[in-house]
């Protein structure tokens, strides 16, 4: 049975279950949610999941949100990516650490950056999440350094969390050539087999609304 996720390709949340299912190698396909024309807010996207948020995966009758139980429920279906042993709580450290520190702040302040009206764009509100980003990348690149992945030694949903939204175009206060280990890091995973640019994975990209 193919596996479906409700996502839109400007979503970096949507993206760390898209590319974890993407290299997990289960059979599984997007279904386009039309966040910017309200969808997520409507009667029936609510039906689905009561959140209101993408992503959202159906398997069947198991239907899922938050993208990192979306990541486990693939590492408990393919035994992919959630770390050995002991490593799996470190895995769940960073992804959680992820959710809280940094993508719930790269999305805001994206978010504020590209998708508002120029003149709605709070400048006060970017400067003080953009120092906060700075603080988060700091510790993301402190990490790295000596490592090739975050957890272990291959690649996991700690890895997937974590670069969802450092490989998009528009601006939010980031340059690859600030952080070293972080841009060594983020090749290594564009380099994985079957890896794409959430553009590429997802239907839905600012150009279609241009």
């Amino acid at each position: 049975m193919t596996l479906k996720l409700y996502c839109f390709g400007e979503s970096g949340n949507a993206y760390k279950a898209a590319l974890a299912l993407e290299l997990s190698g289960l059979d599984w396909e997007p279904v386009f949610v039309d966040f910017f024309n309200g969808e997520t807010r409507s009667e029936d996207y609510r039906k689905l999941n009561v959140q209101g948020e993408a992503p959202l995966l159906i398997d069947g009758d198991v239907t899922l949100s938050q993208s990192g139980v979306i990541q486990q429920y693939i590492t408990d279906k393919t035994g992919k990516f959630g770390g050995e042993g002991a490593d799996k709580y470190e895995v769940l450290r960073w992804v959680l650490w992820d959710n809280h520190k940094h993508s719930s702040q790269v999305g805001m302040t994206r978010f504020l950056m590209n998708f508002l009206p120029e003149d709605k764009r709070p400048a006060d509100v970017i400067g003080f999440m953009q120092g906060r980003l700075q603080t988060a990348w700091s510790t993301l690149n402190t990490h790295l350094e000596g490592r090739d992945w975050l957890v272990g030694d291959s690649v996991t949903n700690a890895d997937f969390s974590c670069c969802s939204y450092l490989y998009y175009p528009e601006s939010f206060g980031f340059d690859r050539a600030d952080w070293p280990h972080i841009d060594a890091w983020l090749s290594r995973i564009s380099d994985l087999p079957g890896w794409k640019h959430p553009y590429d994975l997802m239907p839905g990209n600012p150009s279609d609304r241009n």
